[in-house]
């Protein structure tokens, strides 16, 4: 069987076909990664409301508050605009949705020592593109793995209904969502190397584990897409970029939400 894709194997869209999700190495250069290092570091130590308002004044109990996630750097930072639309990873997209992705969100975790996971859940669930579907790139800038606080993901739930989610437990969870696996299916840890680039279905069950580390960050670089076929998506994800920067207005899906809702923190995305 001839292959159509232009940058994965057969055997590589058949597992995302079939498990909802797929690991590509070698997408990130070392010299691209540590200018994403340089950019995230120098946000760190900013507050740009809207995308980033740490705690800078004192010391907390929580990690999270001195290292929110950015939310949208995009809007506010060129270097993060172009990771967005990385031409590597844009051209796995277009393999995988088979026509044209556009980028629709980025976003930044530090995910510091001792930080609280993400409960499990579905993306489509607060991006609602239709017809069609999101696909994220999760950008591993640190290993990540089940000590740091690593991916949990439930293979072959990307065929699952979109489900109204429960409540979290807040000890575990910085988001208030939670979508109980299937009967008989596990979440399973992705255990990633530095640069390595999970792509994952919209609907797949998802989520992470706290860091319990006392000393290792698991930073990762998160950009969400959809398909050019979409016609709309919620309003926080307005407007998308094709691959050369040029924005796209889709209708506003009125169902839809901030990409996990925070317990104490509601950004504006």
């Amino acid at each position: 069987m001839t292959s159509k894709y232009r940058v994965l194997t057969y055997e590589q869209k058949r597992q995302f076909e079939t498990d909802g999700y797929l690991i590509v190495k070698g997408l990130f250069t070392e010299v691209q990664l540590a200018e994403i290092d340089i950019t995230f570091e120098e946000i760190s130590h900013q507050v740009i409301l809207g995308h980033f308002e740490p705690d800078l004044q004192k010391e907390t109990s929580d990690p999270l508050k001195r290292y929110p996630r950015v939310m949208h750097p995009h809007r506010f930072n060129e270097t993060a605009k172009r990771y967005m639309l990385h031409q590597p990873v844009m051209d796995v997209l277009a393999d995988l949705y088979e026509e044209e992705p556009l980028a629709a969100q980025s976003m930044f975790y530090y995910k510091p020592p001792g930080a609280r996971g993400q409960a499990l859940h579905q993306d489509n669930f607060y991006l609602k593109v239709e017809p069609g579907n999101c696909i994220a790139a999760w950008t591993a800038i640190d290993p990540a793995h089940e000590e740091n606080g690593g991916l949990l993901v439930v293979p072959r739930t990307s065929s699952y209904d979109i489900v109204c989610p429960d409540l979290s437990d807040a000890k575990e969870s910085f988001t208030t969502h939670y979508v109980k696996p299937p009967k008989d299916q596990k979440a399973i840890p992705v255990v990633m190397e530095r640069g390595d680039v999970l792509f994952f279905n919209g609907n797949l069950i998802h989520g992470s584990y706290r860091n319990k580390t006392k000393d290792r960050f698991r930073r990762s670089f998160i950009c969400h897409y959809a398909n050019s076929s979409a016609t709309r998506i919620a309003t926080h994800y307005r407007p998308l970029f094709r691959a050369d920067g040029t924005p796209v207005e889709l209708e506003i899906n009125p169902n839809g939400g901030p990409c996990g809702v925070e317990y104490d923190t509601p950004y504006i995305h």
